[in-house]
């Protein structure tokens, strides 16, 4: 286990801003080093379990991992964790949903050919429904476990903007299609 020295040269090296050159660690300390910067990667959820294979493996690449984890550090601060996914549905009941407004979309391309004195609706209908392809294709990659945890947290933090605070809170997600539509249909 690694001292409380190592984590906080752990903590130092991967809050530093990127592409500051660093030596190589020591070869004899490098066990523990490693073992400190992936703990906290993992915890900071900056690095998935499963990239451990590769991200912090060689002390060769050193540089190049520091230098990975730092980029993610500074572009997820902020990011909302991957617990906040748990609020939003199922990414198979999302595919579904994500088919459905594809299937409507086509649709829609479909009465422009025929339907030439409602083009500038169905315009608008499609934009709508693009619009809400966006926010459900964000929840599907938060909640796709497979993704890496950088993926997933990059899509919640779509999510938030595009819901805004309040109904990202509390899971507040718009209709896959634009049902308003259908009465106009």
């Amino acid at each position: 286990m690694p001292s409380s020295v190592t984590y906080l040269l752990a903590v130092t090296l991967l809050t530093l801003p990127p592409d500051i050159p660093e030596p190589l660690p020591d070869p004899e300390t490098w066990a523990e080093l490693q073992e400190a910067l992936v703990t906290l990667a993992i915890e900071w959820e900056i690095l998935d379990p499963r990239e451990t294979r590769y991200v912090f493996a060689r002390l060769e690449d050193f540089d190049d991992n520091i230098n990975l984890m730092r980029r993610r550090h500074r572009d997820l601060r902020g990011a909302p964790k991957l617990a906040d996914g748990i609020r939003f549905p199922d990414h198979r009941l999302v595919n579904d949903y994500l088919s459905q407004n594809r299937s409507y979309r086509k649709h829609l391309e479909g009465r422009q050919s025929v339907e030439h004195d409602r083009l500038e609706c169905l315009r608008a209908a499609m934009k709508e429904t693009d619009e809400l392809y966006q926010v459900w294709d964000a929840v599907r990659d938060a909640r796709c476990e497979y993704y890496y945890v950088v993926v997933r947290r990059q899509a919640l933090r779509r999510l938030l903007t595009m819901l805004g605070p309040d109904d990202y809170a509390t899971g507040q997600l718009p209709p896959y299609l634009p049902i308003w539509r259908f009465a106009d249909q």
